[in-house]
C-alpha cells in the first residue's frame, strides 16, 4: 500500500512538471513528449505492479482476518444455562401471565380436585381439560393412584405433556414416599422396589451413610417412575415420647443426629433428581395431639425450640434445602394464640425466613387436615397462609373456594400482586432450573 501511494506522487509530481514546460520549444516539446511517453510506459507498468502487489496484500489481510474469524466461531462453544437466563425467563413469565395464572402456580392438589373424578389413574382427555382449564402448580398422588409401573409412567408422562402442549410449567409430581410405615409405592408389591425399616431404626444405628441409601434409593425410583418431589424425609426430632402422629418416622431425639440423617438423605435424593421437601416445620416431634383431626400444640418457646426442634430445619437451611414444608403445629407460648404455623406470619416470615435465612419454597402441610379445616374455611386458609408467607397451599378441602379466595384477596387489595410474583418467582425458578434439566 505504502509503493502505491509513493508512485501516485511521483506521477503528479510529473504532470506539474510538464506544466511548467509548457512554453518550451517544439522540438523541446516533441522531445519532452516521447519522453513522456516512455516515462509513462514505464509508469504505468510501475502501477500495475504496485496495484497487483496493494490487492495481493489486502486479498492476504482478508484471507487472515476470514480465517481468523472461523477460528473463533469454532472455537466459542455455546454458553451453558446461567442463573440470569433463568431469571429472565421467570420474569418474561410474570410479565405475561394474567393473576389467575400466577395464582394457580401456588396450589398443589390432588388429581381427584383437578379432573373432578373420583379416583384418577391415568392422565387422558378428562385430565388434559383440567390442565388447559387451571394448570395448577403441581399434583400429589397416593397409593389409590399407583397401581403399577407401566400406568404410573403413562400418567405422569401425559400429564407433563399436557402442561407442555399449552406452554405452562411443568408440574411438581409428587409423592408421600418417607420410607418405613409412610410408603405410596414400596407397600405395592407390584412396584417392585426395596421398602425400608422405620426411620427410627436407621437413626438408632448411628450410621448416616444408611440414611443416604435410603435417599439414593427412592429418589432412584420415583425418578424412573416421572415423580420430581417427595414430601421427605421427616426432619422432625421425637422430643415428646407420647407423641404417636411421628413416632417412628423420626430418625430420633438427637437433634444432632435427626440432622445428619435428613441432610444425607436429602442429598441423596437431590442427586437422584428428585426435589426433597423435610417436614414437618418448626418440629411436631414435641406436639401430643394428632393435626390431622384438630389442633396439636406445643408448649415450648422459641429459645426451647431453638435448642432442639428447630436445629434439623436450620442445618438443611444452611447446607442449600430447596423447600420445607409447614406444619399445623400452634406454638402459642411463641405466637400468644393457637394459629397455626402454617397460617402464622411470625413463623414463617419472621423465624424462617428472615431469622434462617431460607428463600426456597414454603409449603403447607395438606390443609384438608383437621387442625385447618375445623377451623377455617379453605378460601380464608388459603389467604392467610399465603399471607403469612406461604408459596404453595397444598391440597385444600375446596380448591375452587381456595383459589377463587386468593383472587378475590388480591382484587380487594388485601394481598398485593407483588406478594403473589414474589411466591412464583421462587416456584418457577425452581422449575427452570430442575424439571427441564435433561433438555
Amino acid at each position: 500500500m505504502r509503493s502505491f501511494l509513493l508512485k501516485v506522487l511521483m506521477v503528479t509530481v510529473f504532470c506539474l512538471s510538464l506544466a511548467a514546460c509548457g512554453e518550451r520549444e517544439s522540438s523541446t516539446e516533441t522531445i519532452q513528449t516521447e519522453e513522456s511517453a516512455s516515462s509513462k510506459e514505464e509508469n504505468d507498468g510501475d502501477e500495475a505492479e504496485s496495484e497487483n502487489l496493494g490487492q495481493s496484500e489486502q486479498e492476504s489481510e482478508s484471507s487472515e482476518s476470514t480465517e481468523q474469524e472461523t477460528e473463533i466461531a469454532n472455537s466459542t462453544e455455546p454458553e451453558p444455562e446461567t442463573e440470569e437466563t433463568v431469571e429472565q425467563k421467570v420474569v418474561l413469565w410474570i410479565e405475561s401471565h394474567s393473576l389467575e395464572a400466577k395464582v394457580a402456580q401456588m396450589f398443589i392438589i390432588t388429581p381427584e380436585a383437578l379432573t373432578g373424578v373420583g379416583n384418577v389413574t391415568a392422565a387422558g382427555e378428562q385430565t388434559k381439560t383440567s390442565i388447559e382449564n387451571c394448570p395448577v402448580g403441581g399434583l400429589l398422588y397416593f397409593a389409590s393412584n399407583l397401581q403399577n409401573r407401566e400406568q404410573v409412567g403413562e400418567m405422569l408422562r401425559n400429564t407433563t405433556e399436557y402442561y407442555d402442549e399449552i406452554d405452562m410449567p411443568r408440574p411438581f409430581l409428587s409423592v408421600d414416599e418417607e420410607g418405613g410405615r409412610v410408603t405410596r409405592i414400596a407397600e405395592n408389591a407390584n412396584f417392585g422396589v426395596p421398602s425400608f425399616p422405620s426411620m427410627s431404626e436407621i437413626g438408632s444405628t448411628g450410621d448416616v451413610t444408611k440414611a443416604t441409601e435410603i435417599g439414593t434409593t427412592i429418589g432412584s425410583y420415583l425418578k424412573d417412575l416421572g415423580f420430581n418431589m417427595d414430601y421427605a424425609p421427616v426432619a422432625d426430632v421425637l422430643s415428646n415420647s407420647e407423641n404417636t402422629v411421628i413416632g417412628n418416622r423420626s430418625f430420633g431425639s438427637d437433634a444432632e443426629m435427626v440432622s445428619q440423617m435428613v441432610i444425607a438423605e436429602s442429598d441423596a435424593m437431590f442427586t437422584e433428581g428428585i426435589i426433597p421437601v423435610i417436614k414437618h416445620f418448626p418440629g411436631h416431634g414435641a406436639t401430643e395431639s394428632d393435626s390431622h383431626t384438630g389442633y396439636a400444640a406445643t408448649g415450648k418457646t422459641i429459645d426451647e425450640l431453638m435448642q432442639c426442634e428447630l436445629i434439623p430445619f436450620k442445618n438443611s437451611i444452611e447446607n442449600g434445602i430447596e423447600a420445607i414444608m409447614v406444619g399445623h403445629i400452634s406454638v402459642p407460648n411463641i405466637t400468644g394464640d393457637y394459629t397455626p404455623a402454617s397460617l402464622s406470619e411470625y413463623m414463617i416470615s419472621t423465624v424462617l425466613r428472615d431469622n434462617f435465612g431460607f428463600d426456597g419454597i414454603v409449603i403447607t402441610d395438606a390443609m384438608n387436615m383437621g387442625a385447618v379445616s375445623n377451623n377455617y374455611s379453605s378460601g380464608s386458609a388459603a389467604v392467610l397462609a399465603i399471607k403469612a408467607g406461604v408459596d404453595i397451599v397444598l391440597m385444600p378441602a375446596d380448591f375452587q373456594s381456595a383459589y377463587n379466595g386468593v383472587i378475590s384477596a388480591v382484587q380487594s387489595g388485601e394481598i398485593s400482586e407483588e406478594r403473589i410474583n414474589e411466591s412464583v418467582n421462587r416456584i418457577l425458578k425452581l422449575k427452570y432450573e430442575l424439571l427441564y434439566e435433561t433438555e
